[in-house]
């Protein structure tokens, strides 16, 4: 491949560094409200566990596993005042990475996505069980014997970059099995997480192929939204309405939305890291775009050239600001029983 003087514009000033028409442009359009009520917990720091009397599953919610994630924060705190009990079971509203959501500074709010280490890569026996030692290994630490406790987890997450909202289920298959029964976001994926760690969604409990416990990551929508807030409590209520957790009429609760279609499956067939400080997309792809031809070039990683490996490609969370290591964006296709016709 020839230098960069044979790129087309955009691409070249991404890979300079430069500024980039089309990028998203990073508003904060929501407030974190005061969360000092709920730090201590019940249970554990940040962690708020109900008892019902009748029997049923402990179903967890768990937000800002991320510290700069607020939305699934303001969502729990709205539950917590509101005074949402469960019916059935066990439920449980867990405020995830503490010491980074008390930092977020919405002048400066991708700063604060963790401390020392990202949260959602730990969640493999030899790093929780080992000797190396972080802020948020010892929030997974304090948090695993509660998380092995818990029967279904939904992980309420956002996003940087434009994307349609979307379930991503790991390689369970009782996990896309549930989030296609909670009826939305339209999207679900079945994929095999980060190479740079196991998310929290991946910690063996809930994918022991002879298990029965299952976990879940919603992908609201974009950070700092009042729509993302919106999604992640009509999918958060879906769930524990299914779960028979709360009663089907609990006003705390978004009503449930109006009958659609079942979410399509998409399986990612694979994962882009980037390896070098130069990986660049050709333009601002957006997640849930869909590349019809097999072979399309979507991006250069150092002089490596990223192509779709088949038709009909779908983009799953396209990070258009990557560095060596992260996950540049998933490729996937949905399974052939639910192509649109």
């Amino acid at each position: 491949m020839a230098g960069q003087a044979r790129l087309p514009p955009a691409l070249a000033a991404l890979l300079a560094g430069l500024p980039t028409a089309g990028l998203p442009r990073l508003q904060v359009g929501l407030t974190l409200p005061d969360l000092r009520p709920w730090l201590g917990g019940n249970a554990l720091p940040g962690v708020w566990s109900f008892a019902a009397a009748a029997p049923g599953p402990h179903v967890a919610v768990m937000a800002a596993t991320h510290g700069n994630e607020i939305a699934g924060a303001i969502m729990l705190d709205r539950w917590l005042r509101a005074g949402l009990r469960p019916v059935r079971g066990r439920l449980s509203l867990v405020f995830g990475n503490l010491d980074a959501l008390a930092r977020f500074d919405p002048e400066d709010p991708t700063a604060t996505r963790f401390i020392d280490e990202d949260l959602n890569r730990l969640w493999d026996e030899e790093t929780l069980s080992g000797g190396r030692r972080s802020c948020e290994l010892r929030r997974a630490r304090a948090l695993r014997p509660f998380l092995d406790t818990v029967d279904v987890l939904l992980d309420l997450h956002s996003m940087l970059w434009p994307s349609d909202p979307l379930m991503l289920t790991g390689q369970a298959p009782r996990a896309a099995r549930l989030a296609q029964s909670i009826g939305l976001p339209p999207l679900v994926v079945a994929d095999a997480g980060h190479a740079a760690g196991r998310r929290m969604i991946d910690y063996a409990p809930f994918v022991d192929p002879a298990g029965r416990r299952t976990a879940m990551l919603l992908e609201a929508g974009s950070h700092w939204e009042a729509a993302t807030v919106a999604t992640m409590e009509v999918v958060a209520a879906q769930l524990l309405r299914l779960a028979g957790t709360v009663a089907g009429d609990d006003p705390v609760l978004r009503p449930p939305p109006e009958p659609a279609a079942p979410p399509r499956l998409a399986e990612v067939t694979r994962t882009v890291t980037a390896h070098s400080r130069n990986f660049a997309f050709l333009r601002p792809f957006r997640g849930g775009e869909v590349v019809a031809q097999r072979n399309t070039l979507l991006a250069l990683d150092g002089e490596e050239e990223i192509r779709t490996p088949h038709d009909d490609c779908l983009l799953v969370m396209p990070s258009l600001r990557t560095m060596p290591g992260q996950t540049a964006v998933r490729l996937a296709r949905f399974r052939p029983d639910q192509v649109e016709t």
